[in-house]
This record gives structure tokens, sequence and C-alpha cells, in this order.
């Protein structure tokens, strides 16, 4: 998708931003209201909370496990048809989890849902990026942001809402109407765009298939032994134990097999013809970049901290104040309300004056707020900790949206969609390291306050290295930076 030259945020491109988040918010939205109707489908379907705790857990395997195939496949056949067979995908998922009899069909109606879903979610970075351009990259990010911090706020409150009016089936058939708006108006507006593997020359499209067989697997397998941690409450058992071997092996594997893959796919061709290696899925030459890699460690950890933080603040208001599901949800609100007033200020800001002050701001007020959070206790008046969550939403969109912009201004266009499946599946695994985190540190705590006060301290410190890491990116906006270069990709050159 080719990027408009002007500065500014022409009605072309808000149309294009607009389209693209709407899809975007629908994998959110579908996921965090699923999350709190475990008890009622458990009800309805005859079984145990295990057993209906998979329609997530399928949902978030299924999600994982496709990212890396997004990569390959939107400069395969183009970024709006790919988008275009992702909506629908999930569409189709989403009725037909509507229309479920019984809960083996809806896990699998489920996992449609996240193989949906797995090519959306990381299309709305690539999407974005390169209809933005590099110039505009903080302000588009932090356009994004909204998405992201809302999300996984509005998800129970709408969830709660609709399960209170509406029946279960009801959450998965509005996705469907909403759905189909989003496609409709995707098919309008999303500009038409050649698949780059047309004109990239010979092999440049050839699916590195042993990759996608290790590195999908192996980052959902991780992302399963995390959420079997929390489940079970340990890390020391086989369920967790398990899969979290599996998955380090399969990513070991993977990093020995892009090493080689991209030294073959590195040497000359023949002259006789194109040459046969293929280049590895994700090339790890993007790591050499001092940026690139301080860029998504500081997203990762940054998720890390904030999913901490919003599964224990609803924690905190059911057990210690008494309330019910819905109002510990709409408690917890000002944490992604201050995500979402500082992600759009914020990115805006960063292409004019670069990331790095802005984020050291940002990571100090997200510091202080959780430190203020690790004071309360069950006579704390509601107002303290809502303030402080306000603030900590207000300093991680501070260094996220300049965060994320830095990372594609640092990145050439070709690698875009590389840069966009590392940045999303660190953030994935962040969120589920900082649920499991939660889970573990509550339950292995004398008191389930002082394991909440625990699980703030682990924030802290995700915080703090965050602000460690800060230095590490680009300064002033047109300042030089340790970009990633395509020469220094080995697989590309």
């Amino acid at each position: 998708m080719s990027s408009i030259p002007d500065d500014r945020l022409d009605r072309r491109l808000l149309g294009t931003i607009a389209v693209v988040l709407l899809g975007g918010l629908l994998g959110i939205l579908n996921s965090t209201m699923a999350a709190v109707a475990t008890d009622t489908l458990a009800t309805a379907f005859s079984t145990s909370l295990s057993t209906i705790g998979w329609t997530s857990t399928g949902f978030l395997l299924a999600v994982t496990a496709t990212i890396p195939f997004t990569t390959w496949a939107v400069d395969r056949y183009g970024g709006k048809r790919l988008w275009l067979a992702g909506l629908t995908l999930f569409l189709a998922g989403s009725l037909a989890a509507g229309l479920a009899w019984n809960v083996g069909s809806l896990i699998a109606f489920r996992v449609v849902q996240g193989l949906g879903a797995g090519l959306l979610d990381p299309l709305v970075l690539i999407l974005l990026a390169r209809a933005a351009g590099p110039r505009r990259a903080g302000r588009v990010m932090g356009l994004m942001g909204v998405v992201l911090s809302l999300g996984p706020v509005l998800g129970p409150i709408a969830g709660g809402a609709v399960l209170g009016a509406l029946t279960w089936r009801a959450m998965f058939l509005i996705s469907v109407v909403v759905g189909i708006v989003a496609l409709a108006l995707a098919v309008r507006v999303i500009p038409a765009d050649d698949p780059a593997g047309e004109v990239a020359g010979p092999g440049s499209s050839r699916l590195d298939v042993v990759g996608l067989a290790l590195l999908g697997p192996g980052f959902a397998a991780v992302v399963l032994g995390l959420s079997q941690t929390a489940e079970q409450g340990a890390i020391a058992v086989w369920q967790a134990l398990l899969p979290l071997g599996l998955g380090a092996a399969l990513l070991i594997g993977y990093a020995v097999h892009a090493l080689r893959a991209s030294r073959d796919a590195g040497r000359s061709p023949d002259s006789d013809g194109p040459r046969a290696a293929r280049p590895p899925l994700i090339d790890l030459g993007l790591f050499r970049s001092r940026s690139f890699s301080a860029s998504v460690t500081i997203m990762g950890l940054g998720g890390m901290g904030l999913f901490a933080g919003l599964f224990a603040l609803p924690l905190y208001y059911q057990q210690a104040h008494g309330h019910g599901v819905l109002a510990a949800g709409l408690l917890m609100a000002p944490l992604g309300l201050g995500g979402a007033i500082a992600m759009p200020l914020a990115g805006r800001l960063s292409d004019r004056l670069g990331a790095r002050g802005l984020a050291v701001a940002g990571a100090v007020v997200a510091v202080a707020s959780v430190l203020a959070l690790t004071r309360i206790g069950p006579g704390t008046p509601e107002v303290w900790p809502a303030l402080a969550a306000l603030t900590f939403g207000l300093g991680s969109g501070c260094f996220s949206a300049p965060t994320m912009g830095s990372l594609y201004r640092t990145l050439p266009g070709p690698m875009v969609a590389q840069g966009s499946s590392v940045l999303y599946m660190l953030n994935q695994l962040g969120a589920a390291l900082g649920v499991a985190l939660v889970t573990l540190v509550v339950q292995t705590s004398a008191s389930a306050m002082s394991g909440l006060r625990g699980v703030f301290w682990v924030a802290v410190a995700a915080n703090l290295i965050v602000l460690a890491l800060i230095p590490l990116l680009p300064g002033k906006a047109g300042a030089p930076a340790a970009a990633v270069r395509e020469e220094d990709l080995v697989g590309n050159a």
C-alpha cells in the first residue's frame, strides 16, 4: 500500500485508518467479551470451567500460530486481499460460534475465529505503517493505540452488558453484524495494492515451510505453557512444563534454521537461474539494530506490566471492596482511558521531537503510578487507585506510541511485515506472561492483598527495565539512528 506523500492525515488516509481500526477492534473485543462469559458458557453447556476455558485458549493459540504466516502472505497476496480474507474467516467463525450446539463445536469455531484474528491483528500494524509512511508513523500508531488501550477495558464491560440483557450467543452474533459493516467499508475504502512478491524478483514469494512449522507452533506452545501456569497456579507442573519445553525447543530450532537459511539465501544465485534457497520467514538480522531490539523489548515489557494491571485491578475491587464484575470493570476503565488519551498526543509529538524524551517522561510517570498502587489496601477509597490507574495509562501511552513510531521509522519498507509480526508476537508473549505472573504471585502469597501488591511490584520492575532501555531508541526526529538496513539482512542481500 503506497503512502500519501503529504505530512497531513488527509481524508483518504483517515478513512483507511478508521476502517482498519474497526476490523482490528473486532478481535480484541470478542476475545475479552468471551473471557467474562466463562461461567455463563459452562452453565449453558453443562461442562467444567477448565473445559470451557479452551474456548479462550484455543482462540489465543490460533492467533499466535497464524501470525508468522501473515508475515509471508501479505507480500504474496497483497494487504487488501489478505485483510478481506481475514475478516471473512473471522465472520464465518463468529457466525458458527453463535450457532454452536455443544462445547466441542464452540471450541472449534473459536479456533476458526482465532485464525481470522491471526491474519487481522498484525495486518493492522502493517497496513497502517505502509499507509502512513515514516514521517507520520508516530501519530498513526498513536491512533491505533486508542484501540489497544480501550479494547481490553471495553470488552469486559460490553460482555457484561450483553450477557445481562441478551444470551451468550448474542456476543458472537453482534460481531457478525459489526464485521459485515467493516467488510463492506474495507472493500470500498482500503486502497488496492499489488503483492510485493510479484515485483520483488524470483524466489521472493516462496514460503519458508520449515520456518513456519517451527515458529508458529513454538510461540503458540510457549503461550499455552504460560496459560497453563496461570490455570494451574504453578509452573512446576507437567501441564505447563511440557508446552514450555516444547515451545523453547521449537524456537531454538527456528533460530538455527533461520541463520542457515539467511546464509544460504545470501549467496549469489547461479547464473543459470534464480536462487533455490528460501529466505527465512523472519530474518534474525532485524535484531542487529539496537533501536529495533529495544523497541520490541519495550513493547513486550510494557504489555506485560499493563496486562498485569488489567488483571490485578479488577481482583482488587472485587476482593477488597466487594464489587461485582461489571462495577470492577467500570472502575478499571481509567487505565484504558489514560492510554487512549496519551497515545494519539504522544505519537503526534514523537513525529516532531523523536521518541526518547517523551518515552522517558512516560516511563517515569508509569513507574510512579504503579508504585502508588503498591500502597493500596482494603481501606483505600476507590478514587485513589482509579486515579493511579489513569496516570498509569497516561504514562504507558506516552512511551508506547513513540516507541512504535520509532520502530517503523527505522524499518525499511520491505521489512515492515516482519517487524510487525515480531512486535505483535512479543506483545502477545508479554501479555501472557503478565497474566501468568498475576496468578502465580496471588496464589503463592500469604493473603490476597499482599499478592496483589506483589503483582504491582512486578509491574514496577517491568517499567523500570523499560526506562533503562529507552536511551537505545532514536533521539530527535530526523537525527541519524541505528536503523535496520536491508543490506544487513543476509536473506535479502
